[in-house]
């Protein structure tokens, strides 16, 4: 079987490793659940590419995770629930229903009224899909990063009034978690008010238009370049990073930070 651009190739190549007897016995074993996680691992992958502006490893990476939508869609078909041109199908119609501005009748919007109407159907969308007695929350995935997680909950809930009028209240709660948390003396109470306090944290990041993940997975980044900075200071001392005095390990901190803010 050769290579091909044909997105027909690919399909072919999962059901042939899928088929009994003559398959892979690794992809045979393999279910929905089984497999979930290797879909989540291969989407961090795809946005490490992009952080990394590495462009053939994004080429591979959003190979690696197409391979998983028709790993999926493989299985559903030979659960006989839907298959691979179902797939296209629903992400097609979506598409066309959620850009009334492109292939409607609606025109001249600006990107922030796109993305208010964007919103908007999406909502009518949940609201058409759940019960009368079914909560707004319903369907917001479990296995989502803790912080979009939240956002995506507090968004929810803010749809339906549950929020703040301003930023200063999200500001006050914030203020009343570290205090809380200050105050808490056990570890399931220091758990717990850091959980509030990250929570609090996440909703002011929504309201100020600031993704989370994204400031928290840059602020990682800023520290992991700071402290390759101090190890190679250390280094460059001859003493071994752990026998060095941590007076002296702060003063390679802020050498790293004036280092980068003068754009050495």
């Amino acid at each position: 079987m050769q290579p091909s651009r044909d997105i027909a190739r690919l399909i072919e190549i999962m059901a042939r490793l899928r088929t009994p007897e003559t398959g892979c016995p690794w992809d045979l074993k393999q279910s929905f659940a089984t497999i979930a996680p290797y879909t989540i691992e291969e989407a961090y992958e795809v946005a490490d590419a992009i952080a990394r502006d590495n462009m053939q490893d994004l080429r591979d990476e959003l190979g690696d995770l197409l391979l998983q939508v028709v790993f999926h869609a493989r299985i559903a078909e030979e659960a006989k629930e839907f298959a691979f041109d179902d797939v296209v199908l629903a992400i097609t119609e979506k598409l066309i229903r959620r850009h009334p501005h492109v292939f409607g009748a609606e025109r001249d919007l600006s990107p922030d009224d796109v993305k208010s109407l964007w919103e908007k159907i999406k909502a009518e969308e949940r609201k058409d899909k759940r019960r009368q007695d079914e909560s707004v929350l319903n369907d917001v995935p479990v296995a989502l990063p803790a912080l979009t997680r939240a956002e995506k909950i507090q968004k929810r809930a803010a749809q339906v009034g549950f929020d703040w009028p301003d930023v200063t209240g999200v500001l006050d709660k914030i203020h009343e978690e570290i205090a809380e948390l200050k105050a808490a003396n056990s570890p399931s109470e220091t758990e717990e008010e850091i959980g509030d306090l990250l929570f609090s944290l996440v909703n002011y990041a929504r309201r100020t238009k600031i993704d989370p993940e994204l400031a928290l997975r840059n602020a990682t980044l800023k520290f992991e370049r700071r402290f390759r900075g101090v190890e190679r200071r250390a280094l460059a001392a001859g003493i071994p990073l752990e026998q060095t005095s941590l007076d002296v390990l702060e003063d390679y901190w802020q050498a790293e930070k004036q280092a980068a803010s003068s754009g050495e």
